[in-house]
């Protein structure tokens, strides 16, 4: 082939590259397309190289005769699109393909949109975990890390517990790790982490992925006839993460793969780290064999997160963000969403980005309107009992001041407050609410509600603390 056919080829190609990338996307295309070589021209037939029969076969199903297409649309000459694996023997443009069949083990391409090249047999360790890592593995996150995790009691144990199987992989007793909570806790930023540490040496190699797509991948070997190359992509990882376990509960087929891919790993030496939402003895659906194995490890229990918890994530998200955030906001917000960790951050960042696009200060005020509808669904009914006792707490008196007869101005004040937001927040009458403080006369209450108002209207910092109180029991 002369140096101006092949010229013309390689800009065909870039061509029909572009036009990939804006049809499929950036993400679709570096998942899929972009590991995709040129090869040789063969009469009309044009020659693409894959890294893997797994990725041939994937794209071949999925973009084959998008591929023709194009390739015919830009280079008339070509009629048909061959997709091959990679070999090492294997000859770039302009050269004759090996006489070798595809099937061989291949060498794998590393390429990106500006360069193609290949990668020769004498690192096949590392190309094979390579291979792993794009045709299994999902990419970890950069933002999950140990330094971003923020420790509370909720959650210290299965944050040691990472630490230790990230700085000593298949260590005796931490294989397989296994950690459970509920959703939006913190597993996959721990699984994150772990898999960012052990990275950062560039000699181990890690596959982390959802059971989702453990079993999407599985099915496709079944049906591209190539589950012996899904088998060993698996099984040559140094440590298999699998996120949100549960989801292979009713799914027997999958389920057995797992297991004998858990088993294989665990015996060679390999590290196996799963999370899932409840533990291995609660998930019921799983084979008891399997139950039995993921049990045998380290199992870890992330709990639900308390108020110091809460209001530690939204400072250290609050500080990152460089937006300044006022503490009653953070407060608020850690009393109002208790639900998850996931929740709370998207409420921070709705705040955030609301006040940077309108240009104002985040308050009190702006909170509750723009999260209103999130505010909604954690809505409740608010007792008497609730009330005293967050009175209580927040102007650190005891539970029991509530219902005395102590006047003294300290138990006083907070008592008036807790029958102003009984009054405010319940449907009780008066007299119910004056029963409910030591049995005081309805007149003693109306008269703690004024005051309180009074004072709302005369002291902006008292005010900040009721509507705080208020926003808080409300939730």
């Amino acid at each position: 082939m002369t140096s101006s056919a092949k010229s013309l080829l390689e800009a065909a190609w870039a061509r029909i590259r572009e036009k990939l990338k804006t049809e499929v996307g950036e993400v679709e295309y570096r998942t899929w397309l972009r590991q995709i070589v040129l090869g040789p021209l063969d009469e009309n037939e044009i020659v693409l190289y894959m890294p893997s029969r797994f990725l041939r076969d994937w794209v071949r199903e999925q973009y084959g005769e998008r591929l023709q297409t194009l390739w015919r649309h830009e280079t008339p000459i070509v009629q048909r699109v061959e997709l091959q694996v990679k070999k090492e023997s294997s000859q770039t443009l302009g050269a004759a393909p090996s006489s070798e069949s595809t099937e061989g083990a291949p060498a794998f391409i590393i390429a990106d949109d500006d360069h193609d090249g290949a990668v020769t047999g004498q690192d096949s360790n590392l190309l094979h975990a390579h291979e792993a890592k794009n045709d299994l593995a999902a990419p970890l996150d950069p933002r999950f890390t140990f330094d971003s995790f923020v420790v509370g009691k909720p959650n210290e144990f299965a944050y040691a517990c990472a630490r230790r199987v990230a700085e000593k992989p298949s260590s005796p007793g931490f294989n397989p790790l296994f950690l459970y909570g509920g959703v939006g806790l913190g597993k996959t930023h721990l699984m994150h982490a772990i898999g960012s540490e052990l990275t950062k040496t560039g000699t181990v190699s890690v596959a982390y992925m959802s059971a989702e797509k453990f079993m999407y991948r599985f099915i496709a070997s079944i049906r591209s006839q190539s589950t012996m190359e899904f088998k060993e992509q698996l099984r040559s990882v140094d440590v298999l993460m699998i996120d949100d376990l549960q989801f292979l509960i009713g799914k027997d087929n999958t389920q057995e793969e797992f297991f004998h891919t858990f088993n294989a790993l665990v015996d060679a030496g390999r590290q196996i780290i799963v999370s899932a939402d409840k533990s291995p003895s609660d998930l019921s659906g799983l084979e008891d064999r399997l139950r039995t194995r993921l049990g045998c490890g380290m199992v870890a229990d992330i709990h639900a997160t308390t108020f110091e918890l809460r209001l530690s994530i939204l400072e250290a998200k609050a500080r990152a963000s460089g937006t300044p955030v006022p503490s009653k906001v953070l407060e608020y917000l850690a009393h109002k969403i208790t639900s998850n960790v996931r929740e709370l951050e998207g409420a921070l960042n709705r705040l955030i980005a609301h006040a940077d696009l309108v240009n104002r200060p985040v308050t009190l005020e702006s909170t509750q309107d723009v999260l209103k509808d999130m505010l909604k669904a954690h809505e409740r009914r608010v007792t008497i009992d609730e009330i005293q006792r967050k009175v209580a707490e927040h102007w650190n008196i005891r539970l029991t001041d509530m219902s005395s007869a102590r006047r003294a101005r300290a138990v006083a004040r907070p008592r008036q407050v807790a029958m102003y937001l009984a009054k405010n927040l319940t449907s009780r009458s008066l007299p119910e609410i004056g029963r409910k403080f030591g049995n005081r006369d309805h007149t003693t209450v109306m008269h703690a509600v004024a005051r309180v108002a009074e004072l709302m209207e005369q002291d902006p910092s008292f005010a900040e603390s009721v509507e705080l109180l208020k926003r808080m029991l409300e939730s």
